[in-house]
């Protein structure tokens, strides 16, 4: 491991400072960032704690909740308002890692998650555009069953790992961010990248920007929402498929909806076609599928992983048609 130097910051302003030399990193719970720096992947020469800064959960004026960017994944799914009124939150995030795990990571340093791909770990025996831009990419040829059929390039067909992500994609979530010249706002959508030929830059963050908080808007339909993740074991696993739904039925007829799959792309992937396809539609198995096969008709699937079109609609149609089931 490359040698570096630590210092906790408590307040946003004093963790830009501190991270304002090159080669700096922010650490969250270190849950992935320090997995990364023990593989050689990642070699910061600073590392900045910023688990000081706001770990709490407010409910906003007007409806809707701030999650402070050092917040503890398992706070934010024990959360009373988040159980209530966003359970798809609360049930992604139960749905990723372990206990332990939960405990240490926080809400910010979920968003900047990297890939699980092992072709990106292999520093030493593997091309990666991603780890090495320009390099190649061993995961396009090779074992690519875990890989991504939706906005993949020629250039990277990894996939993002957050269970957490793809709930706030659906509930239209807006990143909070500190930077040297001032606060800004990003909305969930722009917020992860899809890798064109450059999949090294993973989000809209610059250099030296800091997530302060996540904003998660009012949403009503989101208190009728779920979260189904399909994996190769019960337990710490990463999703193969994985969907986050919300859905709002009056008469029989889809009023809104909100859909997002994981383990599908480069980014929490968000099915606006299929969330167009169903407004105004009979709420039934027959029609929730229609529509997810329009999303999906745009899969490219890679030789090993061409299951996850058929998983990813088979499971879209479940969850939406449960909680079609539950409107009833």
């Amino acid at each position: 491991m490359t040698p570096f130097t630590y210092a906790r910051a408590i307040r946003p302003e004093e963790a830009l400072s501190l991270a304002a030399s090159g080669g700096s990193r922010f650490l969250g719970g270190g849950t992935n960032l320090v997995d990364l720096m023990r593989e050689t992947v990642e070699n910061p020469s600073a590392l900045v704690d910023v688990t000081g800064l706001s770990n709490t959960i407010e409910n906003l004026p007007g409806g809707g909740l701030m999650i402070g960017a050092a917040t503890r994944n398992s706070a934010v799914a024990a959360h009373r308002g988040v159980r209530e009124h966003y359970p798809v939150l609360a049930r992604a995030v139960l749905a990723g890692a372990s206990a332990q795990i939960r405990n240490m990571a926080t809400s910010g340093g979920n968003l900047l998650q990297r890939t699980r791909c092992a072709y990106f770990y292999d520093n030493e025996g593997s091309r990666c555009n991603k780890r090495s831009p320009g390099q190649g990419c061993d995961a396009i040829d090779g074992f690519n069953r875990m890989h991504a059929v939706l906005g993949a390039s020629d250039t990277c067909v990894a996939t993002h790992p957050s269970d957490m992500c793809v709930a706030l994609a659906a509930l239209d979530a807006i990143v909070h961010v500190v930077t040297p010249t001032g606060d800004r706002t990003i909305p969930f959508g722009e917020f992860h990248r899809l890798p064109g030929d450059r999949p090294d830059v993973e989000t809209a963050l610059e250099p030296g920007w800091l997530i302060t908080a996540i904003e998660i808007p009012p949403l009503p339909l989101a208190a009728r929402s779920t979260y189904r993740k399909v994996r190769d074991r019960s337990s710490y696993a990463f999703a193969l498929v994985s969907v986050a739904a919300a859905l709002d039925v009056a008469d029989g007829q889809v009023k809104d909806v909100r859909l997002a799959f994981g383990g599908m792309a480069h980014k929490p992937w968000r099915a606006l076609k299929a969330e167009e396809a169903l407004r105004g539609r009979p709420a039934t198995q027959a029609a929730f599928t229609a529509a997810v096969e329009v999303e999906l008709s745009d899969a490219r699937p890679l030789k090993d992983n061409g299951f996850k079109v058929a998983l990813a609609s088979r499971t879209a149609t479940a969850v939406l048609s449960e909680l079609a089931g539950a409107s009833a």
